[in-house]
């Protein structure tokens, strides 16, 4: 009688479509049940492309005809097919489950510390948690992350993230020189990000939370078109000039059919170290029409608080150094409520076909003057 053992090494030939990895490397074979004559296995797998299902079942057969198993019984899970953004289900990642796009309009926002923050909040909740600073012109979450100067595991032809209050951290600035510049076109940029993605040794993560650049740009295009990315979520402040840019950032979201999770808005009052009253020096409330309009929601009201500022500057997010504070509080609150929006969407699943797709031609590269977006 054959082993189960048997079959797992039989299994390994089994690559996973577009890897040269197998799908018992990426952990994918969750159970191998051998009873006699029947031959049971089960394996789940992260992407709902049918064609990928098609080739890892065409793997498994072949693979135990080779061991002389004709007659298997195989259970093939993989998620409902999620809505369809630019990736068309592409996953270069395949193990990572979820991917949230952290992003805003303009600089200046707090976008890194919201994305550290959430990030933190959510390995706090018990989640396996990726941080990935994709921008690439400014990479402040080393810093803010408390690795400056922290140099990554280099294992064969790939980086090992480094590990961080919980997370696993991989950052622009911690491959290169500090202090040195990026004087980068629009195809490089591409091409660093779909690196970042892919040639760094992630390990089987809940949630992967990516701190994109500023505006709408290359970044965000080839993050869309790399990876099924599940939410993306929009920092913001209250002031009028700062939510002009951040309608930007929402319509490229729902351009890319990027389901969106909500708005932060940040600098939404100041506590006061005195007496620890709440003021709404910059305002507060604003964001609340415009999520109104996108129809999401507001995850967080974050105000200022001194321990933000000292703790991002001494890499101690306020979150992980100073949890009972007003800022940390409700940041763990709208990490609360960008994990039930997660599951939401993975639930809803289902291809928005009403979603309008728009030509994206991307200079440089093979897809100028086509169309990237296009459903």
């Amino acid at each position: 009688m054959i082993s189960s053992e048997t079959i797992k090494d039989a299994l390994k030939k089994v690559a996973y479509p577009g890897f040269t990895k197998s799908i018992v490397d990426f952990g994918f074979v969750k159970n191998i049940n051998v009873n006699g004559d029947n031959v049971s296995i089960e394996v789940e797998i992260t992407s709902s492309a049918p064609e990928v299902a098609d080739q890892i079942s065409g793997g498994v057969e072949e693979a135990l005809a080779s061991i002389g198993i004709r007659d298997y019984k195989l259970n093939l899970k993989k998620p409902k097919m999620p809505r369809e953004s630019s990736s068309h289900g592409k996953n270069i990642v395949p193990h990572i489950k979820n991917f949230v796009m952290v992003s805003s309009g303009k600089g200046g926002v707090g976008k890194s510390t919201t994305t550290v923050n959430l990030a933190i909040s959510l390995a706090k909740q018990g989640k396996k948690v990726g941080l990935l600073d994709a921008d690439i012109y400014g990479p402040n979450i080393p810093r803010m992350m408390g690795i400056v100067g922290v140099a990554p595991e280099i294992i064969g032809n790939k980086v090992k993230p480094i590990s961080a209050l919980g997370v696993e951290v991989m950052s622009m600035g911690s491959l290169m020189e500090e202090g040195q510049s990026l004087i980068w076109r629009g195809a490089m940029i591409m091409k660093a990000i779909q690196q970042l993605l892919q040639d760094i040794l992630w390990g089987d993560l809940d949630v992967l939370v990516i701190d994109m650049p500023p505006g709408t740009g290359d970044a965000q295009l080839t993050l869309a078109q790399s990876v099924p990315v599940t939410a993306g979520v929009c920092v913001t402040t209250p002031q009028r000039v700062a939510l002009d840019d951040t309608e930007r950032s929402l319509d490229m979201f729902k351009k890319l059919n990027i389901p969106i999770a909500g708005i932060v808005e940040n600098m939404s009052g100041f506590i006061c170290p005195e007496n620890g009253k709440e003021y709404d020096i910059f305002g507060k409330g604003t964001t609340e029409p415009l999520a109104k309009k996108f129809d999401t929601i507001v995850l967080g009201e974050i105000p200022i608080e001194p321990a933000i500022r000292e703790g991002g500057d001494a890499g101690k997010p306020i979150t992980s150094e100073f949890p009972d504070t007003v800022t940390a509080k409700r940041y763990e609150e709208a990490a609360k409520k960008l994990w039930e929006m997660i599951e939401k969407i993975n639930e809803e699943g289902g291809v928005d076909n009403e979603a309008i797709q728009p030509t994206i031609g991307v200079p440089g590269t093979e897809n100028a003057g086509k169309s990237a977006c296009s459903v």
